[in-house]
């Protein structure tokens, strides 16, 4: 017997087609709608905001793994400069008082640890750059943020803090002695008027690069002055913010050498500065080498364990780093 319900055949003509997936938003897209959306303007929207727009801009997450390469290459490096060193000492071009080498230099190594006063000079100089450099930036950055976002301010006082980082620190020293005397403020007097220019300088730049699009989202959300300067321009303009950090902690390192280097004395303790002076007084070329590298490693150990790291991490949250030799 027929039966009334017949199936029904597939047409080629409509095939039957499954119902489309909602397309998944990023997470950074949500958090902003969910902020642009949400009726409250309070702190917390301006914090999921800022979340969101990091998000937007970072790259997929990266397997954490060690390159040796940025161990191996270094290391690398500074076996053929000693090697070249040690070659042209070989040659016997010039004297050995005059230019040492390298044994002879970490023979003397040797000499002034055991006297302690390689720990003195590296602490002694290594505390007073910390300490200029961290008060510099806390001066430093309302500063910036206040000729970033006032243009009268920045008019008026812009070209006197770019002119002052154009300014040789060392400019600064004799002048610090006659108004502080050979004591430690001299010193931190020379570090802030090296490093804070920098600072105000690279925080300017950070905000002038921000796109006005973060400005008028805070405004929508309801953002007060200091909300939109502390939570939205300052972590947006973080990566001019951090070259200028850089250049300051430059600045003020190369300014406390100098400064340590002419203002001996007094209640002014024993740097690496000092150290150098002392070299030069001795005529002892072993004592000078010393310094240089002591000095120079300073540099690169802040470098590598402070500055480094730091900025990778902020260019790879953000997405910057595709393409980049980092």
């Amino acid at each position: 017997m027929p039966s009334n319900s017949s199936p029904v055949a597939e047409s080629p003509e409509s095939p039957l087609v499954e119902p489309e997936s909602p397309p998944v938003e990023p997470v950074g897209s949500t958090k902003i709608h969910a902020a642009l959306t949400r009726s409250s303007t309070g702190s917390a929207d301006l914090r999921e905001l800022e979340s969101g727009l990091d998000s937007l801009q970072s790259d997929a997450a990266r397997k954490a793994r060690v390159d040796w390469s940025r161990v191996l290459l270094p290391i690398a490096a500074l076996v053929v400069l000693v090697i070249i060193w040690q070659f042209y000492v070989s040659l016997g071009l010039k004297r050995r008082d005059q230019v040492p080498g390298p044994m002879d230099v970490v023979a003397q190594f040797g000499t002034l640890w055991a006297e302690g006063s390689l720990l003195e000079a590296v602490w002694t100089s290594l505390q007073r750059g910390l300490l200029g450099f961290l008060i510099s930036v806390v001066i430093a950055t309302p500063i910036g943020l206040l000729l970033a976002q006032v243009a009268p301010l920045r008019r008026a006082f812009g070209p006197l803090i770019s002119g002052l980082q154009v300014l040789p620190s060392v400019a600064w020293v004799p002048a610090a002695i006659i108004w502080f005397g050979l004591t430690d403020a001299t010193v931190y007097f020379v570090v802030f008027m090296g490093a804070i220019p920098s600072i105000i300088n690279g925080l300017i730049s950070g905000v002038d690069q921000i796109p006005p699009q973060y400005r008028s989202v805070g405004t929508v959300l309801g953002a007060s002055r200091l909300q939109m300067a502390v939570q939205i321009i300052l972590p947006a303009a973080l990566p001019g913010y951090l070259g200028g950090l850089k250049q300051g902690w430059a600045f003020s390192w190369r300014s406390l050498m100098a400064a340590e280097i002419i203002a001996v004395g007094g209640t002014i303790g024993f740097g690496l500065g000092s150290m150098l002076n002392q070299g030069r007084d001795l005529a002892d070329m072993t004592i000078v080498m010393s310094a240089i590298l002591l000095i120079l490693a300073v540099g690169i150990l802040i470098e590598l364990l402070v500055f480094g790291p730091v900025e990778k991490r902020l260019l790879q949250r953000r997405g910057l780093l595709s393409g980049s030799t980092r």
